[in-house]
């Protein structure tokens, strides 16, 4: 019931930066928090950032803290990764979540690769 929309994943080099967006529609209920987890091949799925929307609360994973910012977009139910200092250790897929009172929602995921 919840269309959730990821995008701004690419191909960068180490130390370089990438926006990526998440937007939600079709929920019945309002949407209250929004975040991210990622995975890479083989690997466990990985807790990345959330916020909540109605006060900008926001949680990060200690992999991320200080490189990586999620935000609330102007626009209803849209949310923003910024991630900087990319490393190696970041390449994964990488998806959107939201939570309302039915419960979890979720992307299809975007592709963030880096090189060293």
């Amino acid at each position: 019931q919840v269309q959730v929309v990821e995008s701004g994943g690419d191909s960068v080099q180490s130390g370089g930066s990438l926006r990526l967006s998440c937007l939600a529609s079709g929920s019945i209920f309002e949407i209250y928090d929004m975040g991210w987890y990622r995975q890479a091949p083989g690997k466990q799925r990985e807790w990345v950032a959330t916020i909540r929307l109605s006060s900008g609360w926001t949680n990060y994973a200690d992999s991320v803290k200080g490189r990586f910012t999620i935000s609330r977009g102007n626009a209803k139910n849209t949310m923003y990764l910024q991630m900087n200092s990319l490393k190696p250790e970041d390449t994964a897929a990488y998806y959107c979540y939201t939570d309302d009172q039915n419960g979890r929602s979720w992307g299809q995921g975007t592709q963030v690769t880096v090189s060293s």
